[in-house]
């Protein structure tokens, strides 16, 4: 996570319900973690040549860029009732709204969006805009859908790659900044095969491979305890498809955390097709974490 002095969470808004979500839960995180709120709409307009200034003698009000104005003001009004004393900024940037939210990013704490909007984020919905920046933000993502909880675990997905510890370390940090536990859930499936020409396996040990996949899973939880002992740590080691395993464990959490390959992967599906997956299916939001290059 972006750790620099003063780095806000940076919540794109769009004057939708969905982007109404999203500042409430931005305003909470940044509360949480002690940080400023930056309120920021994608102002798509001036790119298509549309003309946003009102016409002569219109009503007060009128015309794109005064409706912007008021959009983002009611977003920090929105803010500040729900945290009242939070540091909180809006601005109307000119821009597509991907490209708004991924220019934040490298300066933000965090980068809070819905999962699907309106208006200048007239293109967001799960699959589009929350993708591109899930995938290729440089800060963690957190994507408003399912139901926002007080209470639950903070779920992370583990498969026990570096990619995986980086989204553990984030979902301790930010189950100790609420107080509550930390959920890690690996799934697995049967044995496959480790290479070219290998066969997967007809019979195979459903004890062994528990205990196998139990360890793996405890390897990558080791240290966390260490490092945030104010936090319990449950553990779930469970033979289910990841999205399935992970869509269960979402119904009653306060939020999924998942990881993401950096921009040095080979890889074009940065996202990775599990992460993608939960965009669309979580009952609780969700945050990306990517790993570093």
């Amino acid at each position: 996570m972006n750790s620099a002095n003063g780095a806000a969470v940076v919540v794109g808004v769009d004057g939708s319900e969905p982007a109404s979500r999203a500042v409430r839960l931005a305003a909470r995180e940044a509360a949480r973690r002690n940080r400023p709120l930056r309120v920021v709409h994608g102002f798509i307009w001036p790119l298509l040549r549309v003309p946003v200034s009102a016409p002569a003698q219109s009503p007060p009000g009128a015309g794109l860029r005064n409706q912007a104005e008021q959009l983002v003001a009611d977003a920090v009004r929105e803010a500040e009732t729900e945290c009242p004393g939070l540091r909180i900024t809006g601005e109307i940037i000119d821009g597509e709204a991907a490209a708004v939210l991924l220019g934040e990013s490298p300066t933000a704490a965090m980068v809070v969006l819905g999962d699907r909007g309106l208006g200048g984020f007239a293109a967001l919905v799960v699959g589009s805009v929350a993708v591109q920046v899930a995938s290729y933000a440089d800060c963690p993502v957190l994507i408003a859908r399912g139901t926002t909880r007080d209470a639950g675990p903070v779920v992370v997905g583990v498969d026990g790659s570096a990619l995986s510890r980086q989204a553990i370390d984030f979902a301790a940090e930010t189950a100790s900044s609420r107080g509550t536990r930390l959920h890690a859930v690996h799934a697995y499936t049967h044995p496959t095969s480790r290479g070219p020409g290998d066969m997967q396996p007809l019979v195979y040990d459903e004890g062994q491979l528990h205990g196998e996949e139990d360890r793996v899973l405890a390897e990558s939880l080791a240290g966390v305890e260490e490092r945030w002992p104010d936090v319990p740590v449950t553990r779930e080691a469970v033979h289910a498809r990841p999205v399935a395993a992970l869509t269960t464990a979402s119904r009653d959490a306060q939020l999924l955390v998942l990881g993401r390959q950096g921009r040095g992967e080979l890889s074009g599906l940065l996202l990775g097709s599990v992460s993608q997956a939960m965009l669309h299916r979580a009952e609780c939001p969700v945050a990306v974490v990517r790993a570093p290059d």
